[in-house]
């Protein structure tokens, strides 16, 4: 496919290229340049009027509590979340796959319609909450990566009696990884240093919640004397989610040993929990990325993300941030910290991409792209979106 005279933010800095042609082949972007001649018979659309973005990767979310919209608003953190006597766990348990699969669905047609071309889930439920999700992916042409986890916690005895990983789930782990891309962990409050340690050794992607709450970082110390966040580090993840409480030291530490942070700046929010402190996890020299967290809170837009943690942190400390910088979190860095070729349209990336409607009326007069796609952009001036290299909603 060629598509002509068409808007670019182009590379890994995003660089605004007023118009140029894209030639996609084999599901890749293969040539960026003005000029390019349609080659035998090569589709050839004219896309005047459009900018192509890339397609933005939220970073982390548990799509399985799409059915719990808004339960238990009012309530903490953990009656919410956690997963050993929360809401949520209680909900997944008892709900039946079919509706479980038909609520999944519908936020993956909503992910998609919203631009999101890649997702990561922290999939719970084991082996069976996985081979759910990918049933449902079977279906819809949305990317993802499937962080699974085994129904093992750990209680606070445990953890200080630093109890190992039990050898009769040594095979439910291995019969997980082999069907997921990873493994996603609650935290090091529900697993022992020795467990912690254990799946250091797993082979594939490794993440973890980590310093979300003030009272998560507190139970820490006084369990086991030590960071949040260190303990965390003792899984070697890739990467660490949330972060929001997080001391400088655990960001340095962070920064030397992880890909980067997953934020979630509404879902932080929405549970009362504070805003993620970018300007300092920049400083530590830490990759940022978005992500949007529980459907079950919150919903799975990254345009609404962009938007809230742009003019919150504004808000708070006083000055400007750069809205490309915003950008570069909901598209290049989850790219990065996945180190997939995904999140930047490049010779040789995948050809995941967002046309936007210069036109829009929410965006027409486009004097500054990086904040028009920022705070003005919204599912309504999307023209279509292609993963892949086809498009799988809209047209163009």
């Amino acid at each position: 496919m060629l598509i002509k005279n068409i808007s670019v933010l182009l590379g890994n800095d995003l660089n605004f290229i007023s118009n140029t042609n894209v030639q996609i082949q084999n599901n890749k972007f293969k040539r960026i340049q003005p000029k390019i001649k349609p080659s035998g018979k090569e589709e050839s659309v004219d896309c005047e009027g459009l900018l192509m973005i890339p397609g933005f990767i939220n970073a982390h979310t548990h799509i399985g509590d799409s059915i719990g919209k808004d339960i238990t608003l009012n309530s903490s953190v953990d009656k919410k979340i956690h997963p050993v006597f929360g809401a949520k766990s209680k909900i997944l348990k008892n709900s039946s796959k079919h509706h479980l699969a038909s609520f999944m669905k519908n936020s993956c047609h909503s992910m998609i319609r919203k631009g999101i071309t890649t997702f990561v889930d922290f999939r719970e439920g084991g082996l069976n909450g996985v081979l759910l999700l990918k049933e449902v992916l079977s279906e819809i042409p949305i990317r993802s990566i499937i962080l699974g986890r085994i129904e093992f916690y750990q209680d606070l005895i445990e953890i200080r009696k630093n109890n190992r990983f039990p050898g009769e789930k040594t095979n439910e782990l291995i019969d997980l990884i082999k069907k997921c891309d990873g493994i996603g962990i609650s935290g090091a409050n529900e697993n022992s240093t020795s467990v912690l340690n254990y799946y250091s050794k797993t082979t594939k992607l490794r993440a973890i919640h980590s310093s979300e709450t003030k009272q998560s970082v507190l139970k820490s110390k006084k369990t086991t004397g030590t960071s949040e966040t260190i303990r965390a580090l003792t899984m070697k993840p890739h990467f660490l989610i949330h972060m929001t409480h997080a001391s400088k030291s655990d960001l340095h530490s962070t920064a030397k040993r992880t890909r980067g942070i997953v934020i979630c700046p509404r879902a932080n929010s929405s549970l009362a929990e504070g805003i993620p402190d970018i300007e300092l996890m920049q400083k530590a020299g830490c990759t940022l990325a978005l992500g949007t967290d529980n459907v079950m809170i919150n919903s799975p837009d990254m345009f609404r993300e962009m938007d809230f943690l742009w003019k919150i942190t504004m808000g708070i400390h006083k000055k400007r941030i750069n809205p490309k910088e915003i950008l570069k979190m909901a598209t290049v860095n989850g790219g990065k910290i996945l180190k997939k070729d995904i999140g930047v349209i490049g010779n040789g990336k995948i050809a995941d991409c967002i046309f936007l409607d210069k036109h829009a009326l929410d965006l027409e007069p486009m004097h500054d792209p990086y904040a028009s796609i920022v705070h003005r952009a919204s599912e309504s001036t999307i023209k279509a979106v292609m993963i892949g290299g086809k498009i799988i909603h809209g047209k163009i």
